[in-house]
């Protein structure tokens, strides 16, 4: 079994710190929907081999992986910050909102968070921000994946009520066909406006 994504883990329970809390986001990207992150906690016992970054896994299999990660987690949450929050802060700041709810929202407190990418600003519980997190941490890579299953879903969700804009297979994504329709039909009430400037210009 590798576990060369556990080096981190090791370290920090070596440091003393017991409840490790894995953090990501998905949604930074897109010309549509929520920035989506997860916090996720796991007795220093479990691990899963397959768990890597979201973004390297089939659907089916992140699919079925984020079932299985979230029956095992110790806990888990997934904080959101909606398009208008996006708006009126910027992605960056509405990341850090989303991330804080997700932390916020975990039913045991983590001691030290990890977190992929930068750091969370004012954050007061011990933490490191580490760049390609969801691939280095088993943790965070589990977080990406939790976070990624629950965007999509969301996405899909809304192409229910919104199917011109194909969000079930672009999930918000400014595909090709994606920035047509925009262009022809104008945005719904789930895009960015500010991510639409050029495209709209």
């Amino acid at each position: 079994m590798n576990e060369n994504n556990l080096a981190i883990e090791h370290e920090l329970w070596g440091q003393g710190y017991d409840f490790l809390a894995g953090i990501d986001e998905v949604g930074r990207g897109p010309l549509a929907g929520p920035v989506v992150a997860c916090a996720i906690i796991f007795d220093r016992s479990f691990y899963h081999p397959e768990v890597t970054d979201s973004k390297k896994l089939a659907k089916e299999k992140r699919n079925s992986l984020a079932e299985m990660l979230t029956n095992q987690a110790c806990c888990y949450h997934i904080g959101e910050a909606s398009v208008s929050e996006i708006e009126m802060h910027n992605i960056r700041q509405a990341t850090f909102l989303a991330m804080n709810r997700a932390i916020s929202g975990l039913s045991i407190a983590p001691d030290f968070l990890m977190v992929d990418g930068e750091n969370i600003p004012g954050c007061k519980i011990p933490s490191r921000g580490i760049i390609s997190g969801d691939n280095l941490s088993f943790t965070i890579s589990a977080a990406s994946i939790v976070a990624k299953v629950a965007r999509d879903k969301y996405m899909q969700d809304l192409d229910r009520d919104y199917p011109q804009y194909k969000f079930a297979s672009n999930k918000g994504y400014g595909t090709r066909e994606h920035i047509r329709v925009i262009r022809e039909i104008g945005p719904s009430p789930h895009h960015r406006n500010s991510f639409l400037r050029k495209i709209l210009a």
